[in-house]
């Protein structure tokens, strides 16, 4: 897997093998080897592919794009599968977003949208607050940015 994952992530961010081969330390050669499954990368250079692509040791190493039917997903960011939208609207969040997120039956959670990237997000209302707070506290939103604009 790792060779895959390896190709696939220096493609993904349009680096050449000298660009990774210089970032992290090593020969061309070295890099184009663990590309091709010829030899692995030491745990130093495992850790330094994984910050360099922003991706998890475990991912890096295990991931397996065709079983899973996605890439290697960065540092922080998931994919849970797919839910269904019921007829009046609800959802079942996955278990697993569940734990990770640590959200509870009955806790507020704050809907935000995005029509453009046509999507929506969930966040705890006192995470969501205590964000609010922290920005007005900071001096908050100029109403002079905001005259011309009467959608505010």
């Amino acid at each position: 897997m790792i060779s895959k994952n390896l190709m696939f992530l220096r493609n993904a961010h349009h680096f050449t093998l000298e660009e990774v081969a210089e970032k992290i330390g090593v020969s061309r050669q070295a890099v184009a080897k663990w590309e091709n499954g010829e030899t692995v990368p030491d745990l130093m250079n495992s850790i330094a592919l994984s910050k360099l692509y922003g991706v998890t040791i475990d991912d890096l190493v295990h991931h397996d794009q065709d079983q899973k039917g996605y890439a290697v997903p960065p540092i922080g960011k998931h994919i849970f599968g797919n839910v269904t939208v019921g007829e009046r609207g609800q959802i079942v969040i996955p278990k697993k977003a569940r734990d990770i997120f640590d959200f509870h039956p009955g806790e507020s959670l704050i809907v935000l949208g995005d029509e453009e990237q046509g999507g929506i997000a969930l966040v705890k209302s006192t995470v969501f607050m205590k964000m609010a707070e922290e920005i007005l506290a900071m001096g908050g939103i100029s109403n002079d940015s905001h005259q011309n604009d009467p959608s505010l």
